[in-house]
């Protein structure tokens, strides 16, 4: 793809734990960049997806969901949204229309309005609401005086999705693209086939385990000759209750989630995959730096 000299710059997606942001982005790309769940403070590092098309350039940063940070790898969350916020070209809010307005939102009015770059409020999850129920909110953030323009949307459903996109493409700044046009995003294979990984184990456990839980890329082995890739893969949970949950009655668990895995990575690499998941106790990991910065190693590689 070639893309001539026209908008390019970034786009930072930020809002409260669950608001869509990674539904969101994976819309606009129309790819899977960032995993996706029902559970809260998925998203821990600032995801970055490219779209390259005839306007230009856009780069999305999917942050994490604001929230109170307990621990170290939550407080590295934080500076993770907030550098966005500062960076970013433009900053757009999601707002789970669905919820009533609380405490957190208006935390997050007050983060916002400290950024310099223009400001879209987009009330996602329209979708779960009437019409008439949405109308206060939309005053509520209009009177704010913060936003441009205030956006309704599904994620999910795609209604609104090319209306956001025109918007944004109108503020973006003029200049040539930063990234490759074929790039879809700058992390490493290695570094989306752990997310993968760690998604599918949010979808098969539930309580603390999802906050508690993460997924380290031991090794990685291809075998060209059988068109294989071996990947050996380490699940870190906090206590020992957590890891005979994720483990099961007789391993079912872990045959459940690596199956998924499994088959998800193939679909995702275009090839058999061979895939070996430990689950380790690792206590206190989320304030361990060494185990953070493992688990980090690889994000901020640039493909070429």
């Amino acid at each position: 793809m070639t893309v001539e000299t026209g908008r390019s710059g970034s786009v930072a997606l930020v809002g409260r734990p669950n608001a869509g942001k990674s539904t969101l982005m994976n819309r606009l790309l129309e790819e899977k960049v960032a995993i996706v769940s029902d559970k809260p403070q998925t998203t821990r590092h600032r995801i970055v997806g490219i779209l390259s098309d005839e306007h230009g350039q856009m780069v999305f940063y999917d942050t994490p969901g604001i929230h109170k940070p307990l621990h170290r790898m939550n407080r590295a969350m934080m500076a993770h949204a907030l550098d966005s916020l500062d960076g970013a070209d433009v900053v757009c809010l999601l707002v789970d229309a669905s919820q009533p307005f609380g405490g957190g939102d208006q935390y997050l009015l007050e983060l916002v309005q400290r950024a310099k770059a223009p400001k879209i409020a987009v009330l996602n999850k329209i979708d779960r609401v009437a019409k008439p129920a949405l109308l206060p909110l939309l005053e509520r953030y209009g009177a704010t005086g913060l936003f441009e323009e205030l956006i309704p949307i599904s994620a999910l459903k795609g209604q609104g999705s090319e209306i956001l996109l025109e918007a944004l493409w109108r503020r973006l700044p003029e200049g040539p693209p930063v990234y490759d046009p074929e790039l879809l995003t700058v992390h490493p294979e290695r570094f989306l086939v752990a997310e993968r990984i760690r998604e599918k184990v949010l979808e098969q456990s539930r309580d603390e385990i999802p906050f508690s839980s993460a997924v380290l890329l031991d090794r990685w082995e291809e075998d060209e000759e059988k068109g294989l890739v071996r990947i050996y893969a380490t699940i870190l949970v906090d206590r020992p209750g957590q890891k005979k949950i994720l483990i099961g009655r007789q391993g079912s668990r872990i045959k459940a989630i690596g199956t998924a895995a499994r088959k998800d990575l193939e679909d995702y690499l275009g090839q058999r995959v061979y895939l070996d998941l430990q689950v380790r106790l690792e206590a206190g990991w989320r304030e361990n730096r060494q185990v953070l910065a493992d688990l980090e190693r690889d994000l901020h590689t640039r493909l070429d």
